[in-house]
């Protein structure tokens, strides 16, 4: 039996007699409509397929709207327009732009997305680099009618000028349409059923679509994920393309490949990622003059001007399903030994075209972030230009971060802070030991500054060691302290993990994602302990003041004062917390972070005091969690903030003044959502008044110029 049905469009059409293979449908307006046939055998299998019909204005330029018209996906518009080449002598890449707004009525929502030459249209699989297809793609936030309008201008360079520039393209300019999207049908964790990460002004990034949090954990290296053996026009210098060849047995019947099979390594190896609970991935889409060379969007390494349609293409069915699977895209742009190859590092023609390209092509992603840099040389003023252009040209307006050396954080960061720049986040590389530390600190100072990053410990040194192969340590006892837990414990983003490079499978020659395997474990046991048991990690701070034994590689705690407490006991043994600010009861559980598992209840305790945790279940002397959650949920309101203004301090007044740190700390409960803490610092009492440099910073210093006893306050 057959049977046409329509699943959406801009009114009902008419079907007439839909129980037949082939029909008309009648009374179609302007739009997009989504047709289905499904047909059912005598034993009442069914199997079906969609088809796509698009009406559009008489001596309009044809239009085709393809994909899963539902919330959260990527919808595809392609035109038919002008043909052209890669190599054409106007350059496509420069002398077109091709925009088309998005509109949604209803909501008021208004997308710009730049869009990109597509060559044949299905250039993933033929390799084409000529054609007259031209793209753009949109992952709609809400259900209904939603508009396009295309705008379409030729001109020298108008793809990185004004989206005003150059002359309209006639008959594509001003072609008009519009299509139904429906509600999301997908399951967690595919990011289809979440929505877009944004950032909302905290330390971690919130889905649009559910409003959940995001922390992460997964793969840093290899850096060159890209050159894979299998991606067109991707060259092999010093033997550094990857086959992912052990990852073939990963990937599964039905999975996307392209050009008649290629590509099942490398989309088996996000499989493995996947299936081992991880959501990251990291790679540089550009590696050329860098560590390994052979990665590039360009269709010759050395020609900044023009784009490889089909490598292109092959990186986003990648993208794609990493999407699918609940894999964050950590695009890292550049690295430090090419950060001066476009535009000898500045901000013109060659680096805005490079920008556009991927936002055009990939920007519709769910989840992701654009790093300005790995390891950066940029100046200050050039990295406040290349993050201004994400934010005014990426529609979506995805967080941006910026990479760089251990030891020039300083410089590097403190420039960006606030409303100096529009970073939203720091990609941390660190030495192993100073993981918590460094996370902390950027936290601090840049809620100090007005605008608080998303801070994640992308790299962990020393170089030649990051995180090692379980072959050369299998139970990666001080990794997962100090780096895993240490971010995490500082109320960082999550982790990325490198490999370096005297390890088997590193930074540049993994092939296999195995080599970590039991280290990936205890990652997926640290989301799953977040993730499982609901921790409200994005309404916590450190608070390490509150639990016995703290320090930088010590015991840790992460609070939600009077609501909820996550305490890190480095060596296990029996500790305190401090309650004294909290009321009501409040149940302990322990989670082993070595081997996972489900929580196990540990004392009730009462607030209002200094408490004992108990001790461990078992193994005592190894690092256990603590959570310690209100019995009563916290008193179901906000709750005051707690305030430590640091220990009592000597300090000596040596020509005429004397400096004395104020490393003071406030911890808030979030609530209510989107509010914020006022910090601030006072005189009490003291035979004069100190200058403090920063009163609106919990941790800041103030200088003295008399003797004798003051009392400071941090309210």
């Amino acid at each position: 039996a057959y049977r046409w049905t329509q699943v959406s469009g801009p009114n009902d059409a008419d079907l007439g007699a839909a129980n037949r293979p082939s029909l008309f449908a009648n009374g179609l307006v302007i739009g997009t409509y989504h047709f289905r046939l499904t047909i059912t055998d005598n034993e009442d299998n069914e199997a079906s397929d969609d088809v796509y019909v698009n009406v559009i204005e008489p001596g309009s330029a044809p239009v085709l709207i393809t994909g899963e018209l539902k919330r959260w996906h990527n919808v595809v518009l392609t035109l038919d327009g002008p043909s052209t080449s890669e190599g054409a002598a106007s350059n496509p890449f420069y002398n077109y732009r091709f925009d088309v707004i998005f509109s949604h009525a209803e909501s008021g929502l208004s997308y710009r997305v730049p869009g990109y030459f597509a060559a044949d249209g299905n250039a993933a699989n033929s390799s084409a680099n000529s054609g007259n297809k031209w793209r753009a793609h949109l992952c709609p936030d809400e259900v209904g009618t939603w508009n396009y309008v295309v705008d379409f201008r030729q001109g020298s360079n108008v793809s990185i000028g004004s989206p005003s520039g150059g002359s309209p393209l006639s008959p594509y300019h001003g072609v008009t349409g519009s299509f139904v999207i429906a509600e999301s049908d997908k399951l967690v964790p595919d990011f289809r059923a979440r929505g877009r990460l944004e950032y909302v002004g905290k330390h971690h990034l919130r889905f649009k679509g559910d409003n959940s949090y995001f922390i992460k954990a997964g793969a840093d290296s290899p850096e060159n994920l890209l050159a894979y053996d299998d991606f067109d026009n991707t060259p092999n210098t010093g033997g550094r393309r990857r086959s992912f060849s052990p990852h073939q047995r990963d990937y599964v019947p039905g999975d996307p490949t392209w050009a008649g099979g290629k590509g099942s390594e490398l989309i088996g190896a996000v499989n493995y990622i996947a299936n081992e609970g991880l959501n990251v991935m990291s790679f540089l889409t550009y590696s050329y003059n860098g560590d390994d060379k052979n990665v590039f969007p360009h269709r010759t390494a050395g020609d900044f001007s023009r784009m490889d349609c089909s490598k292109l293409d092959q990186w986003g069915v990648v993208f794609a399903h990493m999407q699918e699977k609940g894999i964050y895209l950590h695009f890292k742009t550049q690295e430090t030994e090419n950060d001066q190859n476009l535009d000898g590092g500045g901000l013109g023609n060659q680096r805005k075209l490079y920008y556009r390209e991927l936002v055009a092509r990939y920007g519709h992603h769910l989840a992701l972030n654009w790093n300005l840099g790995e390891e950066t040389t940029n100046t200050v003023a050039e990295a406040k230009s290349f993050a201004q252009w994400f934010h005014d040209n990426d529609p979506y307006r995805h967080n941006v971060v910026l990479h760089t050396y251990p030891g020039q954080q300083d410089q590097r960061y403190d420039p960006l802070l606030g409303n100096a720049s529009k970073l939203t986040g720091a990609s941390v590389q660190t030495g192993k030991t100073k993981v918590f530390a460094d996370t902390k600190r950027w936290r601090e100072k840049s809620a100090n500054a007005g605008r608080p990053w998303v801070v994640a410990n992308d790299e962990q040194g020393p170089a030649n060691e990051g995180i090692k192969a379980d072959s050369n340590d299998a139970a990666h006892n001080a990794e997962r302290g100090n780096v895993l837990w240490g971010n995490i414990m500082a109320g960082g983003a999550g982790i990325e993990c490198y490999f370096g490079y005297q390890q088997p499978h590193n930074d540049l020659n993994l092939d296999d994602f195995r080599s970590r395997d039991l280290w990936w474990d205890q990652c997926r046991h640290a989301l799953r302990f977040i993730y499982d048991n609901e921790v409200p990690f994005w309404n916590m701070a450190n608070a390490d003041g509150l639990v016995s034994g703290s320090g930088n590689n010590a015991n840790h705690c992460l609070a939600q004062p009077g609501v909820s407490y996550v305490v890190y006991l480095r060596n296990g043994g029996t500790h305190t917390l401090n309650l004294s600010a909290a009321a009501g009861p409040f149940q302990v559980k322990w989670y082993n972070p070595r081997s996972g598992g489900s929580l196990v209840n540990g004392p009730l305790v009462a607030g209002g005091s200094t408490v004992s945790l108990g001790a461990p279940p078992a193994q005592t002397s190894s690092d256990w969690v603590a959570l310690v959650e209100s019995a009563t949920g916290g008193g179901g309101g906000n709750n005051a903030p707690f305030v430590n203004a640091g220990s009592d301090s000597v300090v000596y007044l040596a020509g005429g003044t004397a400096v004395a740190p104020l490393p003071g700390s406030v911890f808030d409960d979030g609530l209510p959502e989107d509010a914020t803490t006022t910090i601030g610092w006072s005189v009490v009492s003291g035979p004069a008044t100190p200058s403090i440099a920063n009163p609106t910073a919990a941790d800041t210093s103030a200088t003295f110029t008399a003797l004798g006893t003051y009392v400071l306050r941090l309210t």
